[in-house]
């Protein structure tokens, strides 16, 4: 059963969890992935209720994105298992179907095509609406060193050579799985 929530009673919630780590789901050529992140905003823009998530160019989320403008951001509400968000953001989506690992509960969307996880049963339903490339030359030195250091591989789970695309999306329905 899906409750629906009005967003903006549960904005603190939302970005409280965003700080410490939400999932990211997708949906491209049948394949569902999941990325946790902790990068991400929520707004008006537009008229427009909004998540904006910031992906990095290289990672298996981004080519899904690519292919299926359309995410959930799955967020923990009350207790859940901890490791969910760990495995998440080490293993990368190319070497491994995460949700079947995980066993991951899958719930279809209400308006888009990638579905909800029952574990973390906060969903945001996303439609990308205008996407951004970051350019590090109008980045500071001080954020480029820290976050964007070119002397690291950026093949591997960990890596943080690449700039951030960043995905406005439109949230199109918001509810708690029960």
């Amino acid at each position: 059963m899906k409750r629906e929530i009005d967003l903006f009673d549960y904005a603190n919630e939302i970005m409280r969890a965003v700080k410490t780590g939400v999932l990211l789901t997708t949906k491209a050529d049948e394949r569902i992935n999941s990325m946790t992140i902790s990068w991400g905003t929520l707004g008006i823009e537009w008229g427009r209720p909004i998540f904006t998530t910031f992906v990095r160019e290289g990672r298996f989320t981004n080519s899904h994105l690519e292919k299926n403008p359309e995410f959930t951001i799955n967020v923990a509400y009350g207790n859940f298992d901890k490791t969910i968000l760990g495995f998440c953001g080490t293993k990368s989506g190319r070497d491994v179907d995460k949700i079947k690992e995980l066993g991951l509960t899958l719930v279809p969307a209400e308006k888009i095509s990638v579905p909800a996880i029952m574990e973390l049963p906060l969903t945001l339903e996303c439609k990308v609406i205008y996407t951004h490339k970051q350019e590090g030359n109008r980045l500071s030195e001080e954020i480029n060193k820290a976050f964007y250091p070119q002397d690291v591989d950026s093949s591997f789970h960990g890596a943080n050579k690449d700039y951030h695309i960043a995905y406005c999306a439109e949230i199109v329905s918001a509810y708690i799985l029960e």
